[in-house]
């Protein structure tokens, strides 16, 4: 290092700027929560933004979201606590964690504070990349250029049968790896024609999944289950509430067909008790929702002890680096919903999504996400 290279040992967080942003879905979207009387269909995503630059000019990204309910306490929760960063060291990421958690902890110490909090450990770590010139999967240490990808967002409920063969068959030849149909709803054998539809126009070899949202009570669970053994899933997804972590360690013992869950858990502390009660066979844990990348790879690595297989829930464009990294093949959610948010794309190319080279996530904010941004709050100085 010459005398003219400032030091990252003596960097220190001058500006931080949170923002609140709203992203309209093209089509109000139905899964089995809706039909079941649980949820009103979703007609928007609530992002949070997490902008970061350090006296020395180094800058970091990071976001969350929140679904139908919830954005407005995540943007005022971090507005509350971002000052809690200025002059902090953005290397000590971990510690920042630990920081921005307790200055909050008296809302808890999971849900929407640590939702927040994962905000601003995604943007650390994007600085920390960017500033090494590397991208994010590989500041980690990745195992893999590209993991395997599957499509979400053509399979839902609100979605014509007819229409969903052709979403499934368009996405198969966009290069996407797999199908994932939502199935739950209250006529369960409308979710066996469904499934039994789409196979039958795929094939065999075409990997299928099937998510039920938690609309099933255990019998149910049972019989669905004992049913789409023949279909050769790759899973079944949250066939019982998120909770039930003994009914869901009864199914994956039960069935040939591996059991998912875990996207709606929203701690490491969570997560290690699905674990702990051998709940799954695929785990599905949300950086965004858990609180970042800091408890992410807490609980990739009990999941890699345990010896499970990786699915990250939604967020491609922050899980496809934390996916190459984990030590067995995963499955990354392929969701376009976010795409006009960046100025970048992702790539897929014979059924695996390519991970990014550029530094840190590689990815920067659209003008198109500026102009639906509602609110935003900056604490510090920028440089």
């Amino acid at each position: 290092m010459t005398a003219s290279t400032p030091s990252a040992a003596n960097d220190s967080i001058a500006w931080v700027r949170v923002s609140s942003c709203y992203l309209p879905l093209a089509n109000p979207i139905s899964d089995a929560k809706v039909l079941t009387g649980r949820q009103k269909p979703m007609t928007e995503i609530a992002m949070l933004f997490a902008e970061i630059e350090t006296r020395d000019g180094h800058k970091g990204l990071g976001l969350s979201y929140s679904k139908r309910a919830g954005g407005p306490g995540q943007f005022a929760h971090a507005k509350e606590i971002a000052p809690a960063l200025i002059g902090e060291d953005p290397s000590d990421i971990s510690r920042l964690w630990t920081k921005l958690c307790w200055a909050g902890a008296s809302v808890g110490r999971s849900g929407m504070s640590t939702q927040a909090i994962g905000a601003f450990d995604v943007a650390l770590y994007d600085l920390k990349a960017r500033r090494a010139g590397l991208s994010l999967s590989k500041l980690l240490g990745s195992q893999r250029d590209s993991v395997q990808c599957y499509n979400t967002s053509g399979g839902f409920l609100h979605t014509p049968i007819d229409q969903l063969v052709v979403n499934a068959g368009a996405s198969i030849e966009r290069g996407i790896g797999g199908i994932k149909l939502k199935v739950g709803q209250p006529d369960r054998a409308l979710d066996i024609t469904r499934v039994e539809t789409v196979r039958k126009h795929l094939g065999e070899q075409v990997p299928l999944m099937v998510d039920a949202n938690q609309q099933w009570d255990r019998p149910t669970a049972q019989r669905m289950c004992r049913i789409f053994e023949e279909f050769n899933l790759v899973w079944i997804e949250e066939p019982l509430d998120a909770y039930d972590f003994e009914g869901h360690a009864a199914l994956a013992a039960t069935f040939d067909t591996p059991i998912a869950t875990g996207e709606m858990l929203t701690s490491a502390a969570e997560h290690g008790e699905l674990i702990r009660h051998r709940a799954a066979d695929y785990l599905m844990p949300d950086a965004p929702r858990v609180g970042g990348i800091t408890p992410f790879l807490k609980i990739a690595s009990q999941a890699e002890h345990a010896g499970l297989s990786l699915g990250p829930h939604f967020a491609m464009e922050l899980h496809v680096h934390l996916a190459a990294v984990y030590a067995t093949e995963p499955w990354v959610e392929h969701f376009d919903w976010l795409e006009p948010l960046f100025n970048e794309r992702l790539e897929i190319k014979e059924g695996r999504m390519l991970v990014p080279t550029r530094p840190g996530l590689g990815l920067s904010l659209s003008e198109q996400a500026r102009a639906w941004t509602r609110e935003t709050a900056e604490v510090g100085q920028r440089p």
